[in-house]
């Protein structure tokens, strides 16, 4: 499966990193990144975003080496901005603009001149960048505080764009982007010039790649095509797989049963001969001839049977090599126990309202910066006592997590939990983002908390339902990918008894990897509560079935879809 882009922008020799506590989160790990677009796919977990921070010299590789063409320009998962430096510093050119507007003013000093080099059109095109990121030219002089997430995380890729940068490393770049913004990222990437490598769940962006990279089980290995061929061409290769390993079980099974068949041909005319000996049948000297020429003859059979057997066993262990036992997340949600029709909440702008019933699946759309979030919390504010996962309280209308606030707050409605009602206080919820964890303690310490009354062995099962096992059970949350902490959150969302009967949800897709989302959509479709759940990601709502989608626009105004 040869690469489209043959000339090596990053190359990875025996690379390895080793976390301070002592967990392993990449070995032995070679492999290539051509100078043109690659989506980057593996399990949660694998060391996704771990290798993109050792490319960029985030991190030091514990063993290996990284080569890599050209200095790597690195958009984290979570982008940590200040919120009062100006717009131009996120797109990278602040030094250079205050150099330009210093001598346009009149100041001479070589230093700006030095600073500015050849860029005197930097204002023109950092005005274009701002365009492409959906933002006016007048932004440039604004705070970083005044951006909304997604318009923080367009800016800052508009801004590698800008510079330049011949490598450049994004990381989960659509998590924090409404539909418009995804757009936009779409159109940036289609047009990208110099090496891209972008680590995603989003199979719409992961459409746009040259080619598709996978980490899988400390192997790095590329395809030369976008996501949908990929998965085709791995989807055939396992079901060839597959055939193969059948086929050499029962190649082993024939050559077991031969060789007993054998055996037993062997033990028998032994038997004969031992008999004829005894008897005296005919002279000594030719049984014994006999005898040993039938020894030999039974040596040489056992030792082809062995053979043969040997090497149907070394061809099933080949066989089964090549196929993957991806242990896939088992999510049992437990009947909560609502009958059609019952009312669990009612969800509204302050004008109108939309009643939500067992076992509906609701989704609530719109831009970022609209208050969607906000409209959440204030639901499960109205309920006596709601059980949560862990609940991130933020500024009003947050949608983002991890980003500074937006430009304008939501309608006041939004604000007051106007038209929001809980009608149980069995309601689950799990944020966008999952920070109240603990990051010191470790995750059965974690899910410990959150369930008091349950035993440590019982606990260390349920989260090997939630594939944490063994000695992972032991590690600070701190040390977690995305996907492993929204396992966490989960596994405590779950551990609440009786069941919750309406699971909120705020953006869940976001740090999941493919077959994980798979395993969540079965589980909410088996799910007999009600779901509301917040997301840009169509392609998910589609799955799970939504059956009302409300639409809340930025002036707090509910419509339905």
């Amino acid at each position: 499966m040869p690469a489209h882009t043959l000339t090596p922008a990053i190359v990875l020799d025996r690379v390895a990193f080793t976390w301070a506590d002592g967990t392993v989160a990449l070995s032995d790990v070679s492999g290539s990144f051509g100078t043109g677009r690659t989506g980057l796919v593996g399990r949660n977990g694998s060391g996704k975003s771990t290798l993109l921070r050792l490319i960029a010299g985030d991190l030091a590789p514990s063993a290996g080496h990284i080569t890599r063409t050209a200095d790597a320009a690195y958009l984290p998962q979570r982008l940590t901005l200040q919120v009062d430096r100006p717009v131009a510093d996120l797109l990278g050119v602040g030094d250079t603009l205050r150099a330009l507007r210093a001598i346009e003013s009149g100041d001479v000093d070589p230093r700006h001149f030095d600073t500015v080099g050849a860029d005197w059109d930097v204002e023109a095109r950092a005005h274009a960048a701002l365009a492409e990121a959906g933002l006016a030219p007048a932004m440039l002089d604004r705070s970083v505080g005044q951006l909304s997430g997604g318009e923080a995380v367009l800016t800052a890729i508009a801004g590698i764009r800008l510079r330049g940068a011949p490598i450049a490393l994004l990381d989960e770049p659509t998590n924090n982007l409404d539909r418009e913004a995804r757009a936009r990222l779409h159109d940036m990437v289609r047009s990208w010039r110099g090496a891209l490598v972008v680590v995603s769940h989003d199979t719409a962006l992961l459409e746009l790649m040259d080619d598709t990279a996978e980490l899988y089980a400390n192997e790095l290995s590329v395809f030369g095509g976008p996501y949908s061929e990929w998965r085709a061409w791995l989807d055939a290769e396992q079901s060839a797989a597959r055939d193969a390993e059948r086929a050499a079980k029962q190649s082993l099974k024939r050559e077991k049963r031969q060789r007993i068949e054998a055996e037993t041909t062997i033990s028998r005319r032994k038997a004969m001969g031992d008999k004829a000996y005894a008897e005296k049948r005919e002279p000594k000297i030719v049984m014994n001839g006999r005898r040993m020429a039938a020894e030999v003859s039974a040596g040489k059979l056992r030792g082809e049977k062995a053979e043969r057997e040997a090497s149907a066993r070394e061809a099933l262990d080949a066989a089964g090599r090549r196929v993957r036992d991806d242990a896939m997340m088992k999510i049992d949600l437990p009947d909560p126990g609502v009958p059609a029709g019952r009312r669990i909440a009612t969800i509204g702008d302050g004008s109108r309202s939309w009643i939500i019933q067992g076992p509906e699946r609701v989704a609530l759309i719109g831009p970022n910066g609209a208050g969607k979030t906000t409209l959440l919390e204030g639901l499960l504010t109205t309920g006596s006592s709601p059980r949560r996962s862990s609940v991130s309280w933020g500024a009003p209308g947050r949608d983002d997590p991890g980003i500074p606030p937006i430009a304008a707050a939501p309608h006041p409605a939004m604000l007051n939990g106007a038209g929001q009602q809980l009608h149980t206080d069995r309601a689950g919820y799990l944020p966008q983002r999952v920070d109240e964890l603990d990051e010191a303690a470790s995750v059965l310490e974690n899910v410990a908390a959150a369930a008091p009354q349950v035993g440590t062995v019982e606990l260390r099962n349920r989260l090997a339902r939630f594939l944490i096992r063994g000695a992972a059970v032991e590690r600070p949350v701190a040390t977690l990918s995305g996907g492993e902490r929204f396992r966490v959150a989960l596994a405590r969302l779950m551990l609440a008894d009786p069941a919750p009967q309406l699971l909120v949800f705020d953006e869940p897709t976001n740090n999941l990897d493919l077959d994980t989302v798979d395993q969540l959509v079965d589980a909410i479709a088996a799910y007999r509560g009600a779901v509301l759940v917040v997301s840009h990601d169509d392609a998910f709502l589609e799955r799970i079935g939504v059956t009302l989608t409300l639409e809340l626009d930025r002036e707090g105004q509910l419509t339905e879809r």
